[in-house]
């Protein structure tokens, strides 16, 4: 099974540009959920004069989206700890009642990640920090694993990041964090310039299903890809299978034209019986969505994994 025949392209991509919000230069690299009876987001939002604000959107089907003109306020109560006015790349997770919002806050220190809580995609609660600056990209497990909230993360540098590897942590209450594990780092070819976090992992019988993005730098910038590994259910540290061939690439017009050139960059993925319906940022300017069976993606990690 060749790599471009896993996801399917949505035949109208993209599915949502800057014209989404009047005040957008781009939208990208954002985070949807099944919500109710449809979907919500949480978008990144580049405004003209280029501060990257999040906004909150809703969907019947996942596709056609009314998204909130004005960005989000969250709700702290610590002064200290605050969205700053350049936050990007959301991703989402549900645990229980409540839905958790990891983003990259851009400050003067470096990129660092926040953390906040929601029920409703109207209001947020803006919780402690859960990393250190550098940090770029986290996301949140959507259980615990031995009994404690989890999360995989990609500490950075101040600048433009060069070098990436991720790392799992985990907490007994979403503010402590510690049993910081290696989980993998760049590895040849479409991934050996730094790799990342995509979407909430996914739980199956074989593992944890991880989407994730991989760079590397040819003699005209990044190019970014998506990849996928498996990881063991209790230890997700663990790799068990890890694809060396790329599962979606930079290939379309709306992928390699835009703000940066050659970015597919895999955000979120909502899961609908046998099937994953994935959205990505497209050369950080829109959004667009691809389709696979969890089974053919399955495969093709194991088929297509680094030797061992």
């Amino acid at each position: 099974m060749a790599n471009e025949t896993v996801f399917q392209r949505y035949k109208n991509n993209p599915i949502i540009t800057a014209k989404a919000v009047p005040r957008a230069n781009s939208i990208h690299n954002s985070a949807i959920v099944r919500f109710g009876d449809g979907y919500a987001g949480v978008f990144r939002v580049d405004e003209v004069n280029m501060h990257y604000v999040l906004h909150s959107g809703f969907s019947k089907d996942g596709i056609n989206w009314t998204i909130d003109p004005n960005p989000i306020k969250m709700i702290s109560d610590d002064p200290e700890v605050v969205m700053t006015p350049h936050s990007y790349d959301p991703r989402v997770t549900q645990l229980e009642d409540k839905f958790y919002v990891t983003w990259c806050n851009a400050g003067a220190q470096g990129p660092c990640i926040g953390l906040a809580w929601t029920k409703d995609f109207k209001t947020y609660h803006q919780m402690e920090n859960p990393t250190a600056t550098a940090n770029r990209n986290c996301v949140i497990f959507p259980r615990k694993i031995n009994g404690k909230y989890a999360m995989l993360h990609r500490p950075s540098d101040r600048g433009h990041t060069p070098f990436g590897d991720v790392f799992y942590a985990s907490s007994p209450d979403l503010v402590h964090w510690g049993h910081h594990r290696f989980v993998f780092g760049p590895r040849g070819g479409w991934q050996s310039t730094k790799v990342g976090p995509g979407p909430v992992p996914i739980e199956t019988k074989e593992g944890w299903l991880l989407i994730y993005h991989g760079v590397w730098t040819s003699c005209n910038g990044y190019l970014y890809y998506a990849g996928g590994a498996l990881l063991d259910l209790e230890k997700p540290w663990k790799v068990i299978y890890r694809t060396q061939d790329y599962l979606l690439a930079p290939t379309e017009t709306y992928e390699r034209v835009g703000d940066v050139p050659n970015v597919v960059f895999p955000s979120s993925a909502v899961v609908d019986g046998d099937k994953l319906r994935l959205y990505y940022g497209c050369a950080d300017t829109c959004i667009s969505m691809a389709e696979a069976k969890i089974g053919d993606i399955l495969q093709f990690i194991k088929t297509h994994s680094f030797p061992n």
